[in-house]
């Protein structure tokens, strides 16, 4: 579908978007609206190829600041685990996504408009994989999430046998591009912190809307999140 898109103005991919997010929720017999407060913070993780390489680190990372926001539900999974069912109904309680980079984040669609997706990428990927790596980056802008920015590790893969070229000679890409990635604690613990406060903000406003405009607003409740399918 992404190669079809080139002609389509911001505005009808958003709605495109809309109605696959909302055909996927009745089809699988999801809510087609959240009515909680609670912020759902979901990790996808993977195994191999571009995980993390100390997840159980990470996960706690991410934890401790989901369990200091208050309200908040960490949820740790791996989408090839899940049915296509279960992948639609965890990401509809999903508030903030955090990926490493790959075809996982492509369920980043099935989450309401404006919910966040934190992505992670090995050493090398951004001087060598070229404007592909940004893919992610686009969906979440074509289907109304708010990217927050990708971490870039550092470091290489000391599991990875060394480059004999120049690191940023393109032939390295084929070394850097299987890495895993690792962490830095500092940096993770804020951008969670920064990301939850603005998820924390945005779950309010939609409290009081809803307190405000009552049931006879529905239909405009449910566009807010990208749901009013017929």
């Amino acid at each position: 579908m992404r190669h079809n898109e080139g002609g389509m103005s911001r505005e009808r991919r958003i709605e495109a978007y809309d109605l696959l997010r909302c055909k996927a929720r009745v089809y699988c017999n999801v809510p087609l609206e959240r009515k909680d407060s609670q912020i759902g913070l979901t990790m996808f993780m993977r195994t191999g190829r571009r995980s993390f390489k100390n997840q159980s680190v990470v996960t706690e990372i991410f934890g401790r600041e989901c369990a200091k926001a208050g309200g908040c539900k960490l949820q740790v999974a791996d989408s090839g685990n899940l049915t296509f069912c279960e992948q639609v109904s965890l990401m509809s309680s999903t508030d903030i996504l955090v990926s490493p980079h790959g075809a996982q984040l492509t369920n980043m669609f099935f989450m309401d408009k404006n919910s966040s997706v934190m992505e992670f990428f090995p050493k090398g990927w951004l001087k060598l994989a070229g404007v592909g790596q940004f893919v992610y980056h686009w969906l979440a802008s074509w289907s109304g999430m708010k990217h927050q920015g990708a971490w870039r590790d550092p470091f290489p893969d000391s599991d990875l046998r060394k480059c004999e070229f120049p690191e940023d000679d393109r032939r390295c890409m084929t070394i850097y591009k299987d890495g895993k990635i690792g962490y830095n604690e500092t940096y993770f613990t804020e951008w969670a912190r920064n990301v939850l406060k603005e998820a924390k903000i945005n779950k309010q406003e939609q409290s009081q809307k809803r307190v405000l405009t009552g049931n006879a607003s529905e239909l405009q409740q449910l566009q807010a999140s990208g749901c009013a399918c017929g």
